[in-house]
């Protein structure tokens, strides 16, 4: 991941795509089955980057 990427507190549905090499319906479906916390900012979701990566990489 680029140092900008890891500064972010959140990621945008477009960069769940290209992080997980999945389709933006597939990235949106994840996001709404509740595996990590999001937020909407008007239109917008931002994905909690703790929680995200978390659940990417589990303990």
């Amino acid at each position: 991941m680029s140092k900008e990427m890891e500064e972010k507190k959140t990621y945008t549905v477009g960069e769940i795509c290209k992080m997980l090499d999945i389709s933006p319906k597939v990235a949106y479906a994840l996001v709404k089955s509740g595996q990590f916390k999001y937020v909407r900012v008007g239109r917008a979701i931002r994905v909690s980057k703790s929680s995200f990566d978390s659940w990417l990489e589990p303990n």
